[in-house]
């Protein structure tokens, strides 16, 4: 098959040409940096917690494989959070380093940068899969219901909603998510799949903080995802369901000398909602 050229570019200087020096640095700073918060999420469940901008947090697979679902908002205004789908575009379907997660309109702008990725060496299996997956979104109790008739209250959609309550945030806020050390891609018919996750003990996702941060990540009930979820050999993969970990650290300022946080998109106009007609439209 041919490849094609993605459809956004990045040229130098551009939005999206990223300074891997300074991301490098960040990565290699492991040595200066201060921890300055560690947690287990357990099986089955959700956390939110707070990340400052200019400091990093992992996602640690601590007692083995395990996928999750991740959710970044502004601390300060949940109303600008990750876009999935948008970041699809900019960066890839699965990501890795020097990939950042973008932010909703009308603020566009990068909320995080990965920086690092032990995962990052498994690129494309036999089947097509790739892993950290932005094709697919939270498993939820609404298809759940639809698929098998149960109610089940700890899909990752309910986690995150949980997780989110003392935050004074609601169902409504939870968004599109990043499946971390999940393994997936489409198929033959183009359909989503997925696949066991290839993680191991101590395995790790990490991200820059280019903004304060409020993050969620729900730990899947289907674990692993080496056993079915749906159809004829479908069973409770309780057994394959595991905890993860998370640390935040401070990055020594010297790291980060001429680094800012992003601003937002800087789109001047009004869409148009003042105009009686378009400037190309004809007149008489």
């Amino acid at each position: 098959m041919k490849d094609f050229p993605a459809a956004y570019q990045a040229s130098a200087g551009s939005a999206l040409d990223v300074d891997k020096d300074l991301y490098r640095s960040i990565a290699e700073s492991v040595d200066s940096r201060r921890l300055v918060d560690r947690f287990a999420i357990p099986i089955r469940s959700g956390r939110a917690w707070k990340v400052p901008a200019g400091h990093v947090f992992r996602i640690v697979t601590i007692e083995g494989p395990q996928v999750a679902d991740l959710n970044l908002w502004s601390l300060h205004n949940p109303r600008e959070r990750m876009w999935a789908s948008r970041t699809r575009q900019l960066q890839a379907a699965h990501v890795t380093v020097f990939d950042r997660l973008w932010s909703t309109l009308p603020y566009l702008r990068p909320i995080a940068t990965i920086t690092s990725d032990s995962l990052a060496s498994y690129g494309i299996d036999e089947f097509g899969g790739r892993i950290h997956d932005l094709l697919g979104t939270r498993c939820d109790p609404y298809v759940n219901r639809m698929l098998t008739g149960e109610d089940f209250d700890f899909c990752c959609h309910s986690n995150l909603v949980r997780a989110v309550a003392p935050h004074g945030l609601t169902e409504l806020d939870v968004h599109d998510v990043l499946n971390v050390f999940q393994c997936t891609g489409l198929n033959a018919q183009d359909k989503y799949f997925m696949r066991a996750s290839p993680a191991r003990t101590g395995d790790h996702l990490e991200f820059f903080a280019e903004i304060d941060l409020l993050c969620a990540l729900s730990t899947c009930p289907g674990g692993d995802l080496s056993v079915p979820l749906w159809g004829p050999e479908a069973r409770d993969p309780l057994e394959v369901c595991r905890p993860l970990g998370i640390e935040v650290y401070e990055v020594d300022k010297a790291v980060l000398a001429g680094w800012k946080p992003p601003s937002v998109a800087v789109y001047g106009g009004g869409h148009g909602l003042g105009l009686k007609s378009p400037p190309w439209a004809k007149t008489s």
